[in-house]
């Protein structure tokens, strides 16, 4: 029988003075309108800061006559800074707090970010680039570790899904919205396009760094919000979704020697490499295809992050309906490849081209979210705070090999056909990664 079957017209649960599953809905309801819109804000811009380079090329390449190998190596620079700094990061957020951890990386990127307007060679861009990723280090690590204290496993993909939508969001708006502003402030007050638009892109990142201070808690017990029966339900959930491993298990050197941490940050370097791929090279992508403008490059590149918006977050909620996560991350996976080399195949193809982009996108954006949901069901605290962060790091050298590898086979061969190529490889090799994951750690 179950614990909320009738009982003299009353449910067990409630009857045993344990929350009935209206109570627990309503209750997490209650937490996801409070803290994942506003993370979500909060990643649009970060997402947004980190990719406008793409958009800047544009302009900039040719502005300070930077070849596609400086500027792929510039971009992808920015992920020796986030590697170098993320581990610490993590673990000094779930020492100080969510709250003031990241209101500080919010506001130290988006200084850095303003920064740009004043590059003039090679060397500055590579600087800046590192100093934005070491400024930003932390960030996404620190949301998931932060959704995990207050999700349990089993309702984290869809969480982590609808988080990460921010990605295409911050691709549906703010690539029209980069567009715009390099091409209607285009030499405005002695500045170029390109400046205008790290200059303005930059201030909500400072805007809702403060804002953060004011609104973030840094975990159940501090919530306000929460009722006494709220938190005691919220904790409850989160310590019966804990993974039964033994305390010697949470030190920093247990987590390095988990064969798991390095097979995890195996499958994410390949959805990474085709995620940063994608995002950094599409405007350059559809330009090739015969688009003028930076303002309709901005619109038509927007059409794949509607597609993956859909994809993510309706692979996500099942992925959790049917605690399934193995299928749920190979299917996406492999028809992400199909995506990339059909565009590659078609290159000068606009409609084709936007058409199977669109398939990469969606294949390819919805690897990230419910990939997450794997090392988070068997770390937890201090473990996943380093887990995490580790796992992060090492996914994201990838957003350092990509957008490089991407520029140098572009000059080589003077098209962006074979780096595409080996985008889908990377993906069909995370798909045969997570197909020989035991099942016993993906369905949880």
């Amino acid at each position: 029988m179950s614990s909320y079957q009738a009982v003299s017209g009353q449910p067990i649960a409630a009857a045993m003075g344990q929350p009935g599953a209206a109570e627990v809905e309503r209750t997490y309801k209650k937490v996801f309108w409070r803290i994942v819109p506003f993370l979500m804000l909060c990643y649009v811009v970060a997402y947004l800061d980190r990719v406008n380079v793409g958009f800047a090329k544009l302009q900039m390449s040719q502005d300070l006559a930077f070849s596609e190998t400086v500027f792929g190596l510039g971009a992808g620079v920015f992920f020796i800074g986030y590697f170098l700094f993320e581990l610490p990061s993590n673990i000094l957020m779930h020492k100080i707090g969510a709250r003031i951890w990241i209101a500080r990386i919010m506001i130290t990127w988006g200084v850095m970010s303003a920064l740009f307007v004043f590059v003039k060679t090679p060397a500055q861009f590579y600087i800046l680039r590192f100093l934005l990723g070491l400024a930003e280090a932390g960030f996404y690590p620190g949301v998931i570790l932060y959704l995990t204290y207050w999700f349990p496993s089993h309702r984290r993909a869809k969480i982590i899904a609808v988080f990460m939508s921010a990605i295409p969001v911050s691709g549906i708006f703010g690539n029209p919205l980069s567009g715009w502003i390099m091409q209607a402030f285009h030499n405005s007050s002695g500045l170029a396009g390109w400046q205008w638009m790290f200059l303005i892109e930059a201030v909500p990142a400072v805007a809702i760094g403060i804002a953060t201070i004011l609104y973030l808690d840094n975990g159940i017990a501090s919530a306000k919000w929460l009722s006494e029966p709220e938190k005691r339900l919220l904790n409850d959930e989160i310590a019966a979704s804990q993974p039964k491993e033994k305390a010697n298990a949470h030190s920093l050197r247990a987590v390095f020697r988990d064969p798991r941490t390095w097979w995890m940050s195996l499958i994410y370097f390949a959805f990474v490499t085709g995620q940063y791929g994608l995002t950094f090279w599409m405007p350059t992508l559809i330009k090739s295809t015969g688009v003028s403008g930076a303002f309709n490059i901005g619109l038509l590149s927007a059409i794949p992050f509607i597609c993956a918006i859909v994809v993510m977050n309706v692979l996500g909620h099942s992925a959790d309906k049917r605690r399934e996560r193995r299928w749920h991350l190979i299917v996406p996976a492999l028809f992400g490849a199909v995506g990339f080399t059909v565009a590659a195949s078609f290159a000068s193809n606009t409609v084709v081209s936007i058409a199977f982009l669109s398939l990469a996108a969606a294949g390819v954006l919805t690897c990230a979210p419910l990939f997450w949901s794997l090392p988070t069901a068997f770390m937890s605290g201090a473990t996943a705070a380093a887990g995490i962060a580790i796992i992060n790091s090492i996914g994201n050298l990838a957003g350092f090999a990509s957008p490089y590898m991407i520029g140098y086979l572009k000059d080589l061969t003077h098209s962006t056909q074979t780096g595409m190529y080996v985008l889908a490889g990377m993906l069909v090799i995370g798909a045969l990664a997570t197909w020989l994951t035991p099942a016993k750690l993906v369905n949880r």
